[in-house]
């Protein structure tokens, strides 16, 4: 059995279970998941989670492993993200999730605050990259000695390159910088995609942030799923390079 891929100026053909066929078909499903807003389809606790189940069950694995005293994410969205951080800490028996977004909406904060998780869950309104906002970030994770940060706010490449040198001296040794949906650079292309994301998204930010730090590096154990949107997302920092805590 094989596999066709056919476009306007290309034809390609795969042995149906070669390991060429699994990356093809991933990248085609990643792709009409994303055009039809499968993600939005989904729920935790109630609440949108927006994501990929297989990253969702990735993510589990890694903070189970992991045992965080804090998860950091910035980009809070619905809510439905950290509340599934905060779930899964409830579990453990330890820690919570501080959630950074530059437009908390009402609703979204009153949902989050009235869910039963709400105690493992706390707030920052600003921008992920703005000084007064790292500084409160600070003074809330003085003493904590296992931090793990989410970057799934602005996915522009300057403004992920900017967390990642930011937050790069804040998650701890040993732990993981998550950076979400560098799939826009791969993704562009599709029926209500946008032409920018192809210069212009998460995925550059990473290989340029790797470039310079050598104290991070990519586990691709999280990736195994193959349908992901976090391609090279899962840095883990193996050196401490730790001066603002």
């Amino acid at each position: 059995m094989r596999i066709t891929v056919e476009d306007k100026d290309t034809k390609q053909v795969f042995d149906m279970y070669s390991e060429e066929s699994v990356e093809v078909l991933s990248h085609l499903w990643s792709k009409l998941c994303l055009h039809n807003k499968y993600t939005h389809n989904i729920t935790w606790l109630g609440v949108p989670i927006i994501q990929f189940s297989n990253d969702i069950i990735m993510m589990q694995e890694l903070i189970w492993k992991m045992r965080p005293d804090v998860i950091i994410e910035c980009g809070l969205a619905h809510g439905g993200s950290a509340l599934f951080y905060a779930s899964l800490l409830e579990i453990i028996g330890k820690g919570y999730v501080i959630g950074i977004d530059i437009d908390i909406r009402p609703y979204n904060k009153i949902v989050i605050q009235n869910h039963p998780l709400s105690h493992r869950v706390k707030m920052i309104e600003g921008s992920s990259i703005s000084e007064s906002v790292v500084n409160k970030l600070k003074k809330k994770i003085l003493g904590s000695t296992k931090i793990m940060v989410v970057l799934d706010s602005n996915h522009s490449t300057e403004h992920v390159l900017n967390e990642l040198n930011i937050y790069k001296n804040i998650v701890t040794t040993g732990c993981y910088i998550v950076v979400m949906d560098g799939i826009q650079k791969y993704v562009w292309d599709i029926p209500n995609g946008k032409k920018e994301w192809k210069e212009d998204n998460p995925l550059d930010a990473i290989e340029i942030f790797l470039e310079k730090n050598p104290h991070f590096e990519v586990d691709s154990h999280y990736e195994r799923l193959k349908v992901t949107t976090n391609p090279k997302g899962f840095l883990k920092k193996v050196l401490n390079n730790n001066n603002l805590i």
